[in-house]
């Protein structure tokens, strides 16, 4: 689910929107289309970005996608290009459908500061005062020779680290591979379960972890248990405290956990890179690396930690709302100091990637340089299995989502190019 891990539908989704800073963000209107001078991005520039992208489509590098460029408020640019379904010969669509995989998380770490801020719950908190099976949990260690052993955790997993991906839960590839096996909790696709999100994240509890808490950046299933807890203390199934708390709010009208009939073919069909070249349909449903039983499964799993399909636009709204200190349209989500919270470093000395740290639900940006491609300080973001990717750049008040289907990924510098083709447009 990680950005940097090749995975993707053959979809490409990219879309900037920014928001003004300061007192006059909080009387933002929708994301309004404009001239891309108007905003301070050039016209002749965007158009190296069709080309590039167009470009991929022609090589059999994608399928399609949609671009969406948005600066101070205002959609500077937005283009649907190649299909949303080769062998139907269906063209995409602005308002094509995307699986946004590991882009779910950012809205379930929303979801918990909300929580916070009504004073339901701490992010200090210990999980297990809310999900009693957390109160002690093991840690697999190796041992000397091979194999390893089970030791008690130094001390109880907290809200705190789940946000971060400190707690030591990872996808169940880790030492105690075997258990997490046994107990058929690996990988990060659930839309395929038929139990809900709670009991799986129960039966986790008792799988020995992959580190002890707080020591290690462990990328797992720590936003899947953060949305059981959301379920807990809200009292609400994880779909319907999403849709009524962010959702509405936010006019996110086409996000959802399962797609309803009447949408089911706006949905991005997913192609996988081969290693001969070109793209090959994925199998349907296939799992993870498939169609997905996001229209006709069980509809019992809602995964925080990647469950959610969207669209360019429905995405835009939400990093929006981050980017105006959150708040949109009128509407309110969050405090502009919880955002401050969530989009700061919060590893304190936890060994990450070079310039980068990680906040409540967000990789961000703290030394360009070391990070070494265009961007900011204090830029925020992350992406999904599906190769789609965002960031939120509050410096240059902008917005980037990038949603392609596309798993696995190779031979693709989409991700590259599409930084260098954003940046080089702004000309204010």
């Amino acid at each position: 689910m990680n950005k940097r891990r090749p995975g993707g539908i053959l979809t490409v989704a990219v879309l900037l929107v920014a928001l003004a800073l300061g007192p006059q963000a909080a009387s933002a209107q929708t994301l309004q289309r404009a001239r891309p001078e108007s905003v301070g991005l050039s016209s002749e520039r965007l158009k190296r970005l069709s080309e590039t992208f167009n470009g991929y489509v022609k090589e059999s590098r994608l399928a399609g996608g949609v671009v969406l460029v948005a600066r101070k408020g205002k959609v500077a640019y937005v283009e649907a290009f190649g299909l949303r379904d080769r062998e139907a010969n269906s063209p995409m669509r602005e308002d094509s459908i995307f699986r946004i995989a590991s882009q779910t998380k950012a809205l379930v770490s929303v979801g918990v500061l909300m929580l916070q801020e009504e004073g339901r719950l701490l992010i200090s908190d210990p999980v297990g005062k809310y999900l009693p099976e957390f109160k002690e949990t093991t840690v697999a260690v190796p041992k000397q020779g091979g194999g390893y052993e089970v030791v008690k955790a130094k001390r109880a997993v907290t809200i705190h680290d789940l946000l971060t991906h400190t707690s030591g839960v990872g996808y169940g590839g880790g030492l105690a591979r075997d258990r997490w096996e046994a107990a058929k909790i690996t990988g990060w696709y659930f839309a395929d379960r038929d139990e809900p999100v709670g009991a799986t994240v129960a039966r986790m509890a008792a799988l020995p972890f992959d580190a002890q808490p707080g020591e290690k950046f462990v990328y797992g299933y720590s936003t899947d248990i953060l949305g059981a807890l959301v379920e807990k203390v809200s009292g609400q199934p994880l779909d319907e405290f999403l849709r009524a708390r962010i959702f509405e709010p936010l006019g996110m009208k086409d996000t959802q956990f399962y797609l309803p009939d009447s949408k089911a073919e706006r949905l991005a069909v997913v192609y996988s890179s081969k290693e001969s070249g070109g793209l090959e349909r994925a199998p349907d449903p296939g799992g993870m690396v498939g169609q997905g039983a996001y229209v006709k499964g069980p509809r019992k799993s809602f995964s925080g930690g990647a469950g959610l399909t969207s669209t360019a636009q429905d995405y835009a709204r939400f990093l929006s709302m981050m980017l105006n200190g959150g708040e949109l349209d009128g509407k309110r989500i969050l405090s502009r100091k919880s955002v401050e919270l969530m989009t700061v470093d919060h590893l304190n000395g936890v060994p990450y990637n070079p310039g980068e740290g990680f906040g409540l639900g967000f990789d961000v940006v703290k030394d360009v340089g070391a990070v070494g491609r265009p961007g900011s300080v204090g830029e925020f973001g992350w992406g999904g299995a599906y190769h789609s990717t965002y960031w939120v750049d509050p410096k240059e008040q902008l917005v980037v989502v990038y949603f392609t289907q596309l798993i696995p990924a190779r031979d693709v510098d989409d991700h590259g190019k599409l930084r260098a083709l954003v940046y080089q447009a702004i000309v204010d």
